[in-house]
Parts: structure tokens; sequence; C-alpha cells
């Protein structure tokens, strides 16, 4: 692919990642383990995906010789399909971090005025 999108889905390996741009630490990339999203036949040809490209003729690279295209032309649904797993899966991490970021002998009053609530929701 010829420029770094936003999002980068990469096929063959499951994997969403929210790129620099979009608010997210440089390349935080998520596994999703749900092959029958990733077994869905729209998806059967295509390779990566860099979603919000400033060439966007160049956002959907192929398995086969098909030329890559944008987002759009490639008919495959709208991009909240994968930014929607990355946010599930960010809130996870999020919630994994609040709760093993303990004190000795503090108390969860204690723990909320030093990290915030736990996070209950996480959107990009």
């Amino acid at each position: 692919m010829a420029a770094k999108g936003n999002w980068t889905i990469v096929f063959e390996d499951k994997i969403v990642i929210k790129n620099h741009a979009e608010g997210a630490s440089e390349g935080i990339g998520y596994t999703i383990d749900n092959d029958a999203f990733w077994n869905d036949p729209k998806f059967s040809n295509i390779w990566a995906i860099h979603h919000g490209t400033s060439v966007t003729s160049d956002e959907v690279e192929y398995r086969d010789t098909t030329p890559h295209s944008s987002f759009a032309d490639a008919n495959i649904g709208d991009i909240s399909q994968f930014t929607n797993k990355w946010d599930a899966a960010h809130l996870a991490q999020l919630q994994s971090n609040w709760d093993n970021d303990n004190v000795e002998g503090e108390t969860e009053a204690e723990k909320i005025t030093r990290l915030g609530a736990r996070p209950t929701s996480y959107s990009s």
C-alpha cells in the first residue's frame, strides 16, 4: 500500500490497528478472534485495508492481481464493522489495566481517586 491509513486491517493476521492519527499510540492493534467475521465471503479476496489515506484509490489491497481500490469501491460495508471490534477489544484492555493496577491496602474509593472510574465504554 502506498499510503498509511488511520486504520489498518490485515486479514491474514485477523488484526485491526488504530494508527496515531486517530488518537491511539502509534499502531495499537488487536487480534480479533472471530472466524465467522473474517470468513465472510465479501472479504475472501482482500489482503489488507488502509482506511483514511490521502490516496483513496489505494485503500484496499487484494490477494490476487485485482488493482488496489478505494474502500467505497470495494463494496464491503462500512469501516465501523472493524472499528467497533477494535473499540470493544480496547475497552477490554483498558478495563484489564484498571483491574490490575492495584496498590496494597488501597480501598476502591482510593483507587478511583487515583485512577478515575473504571472504564465502561470506549468509542473511536
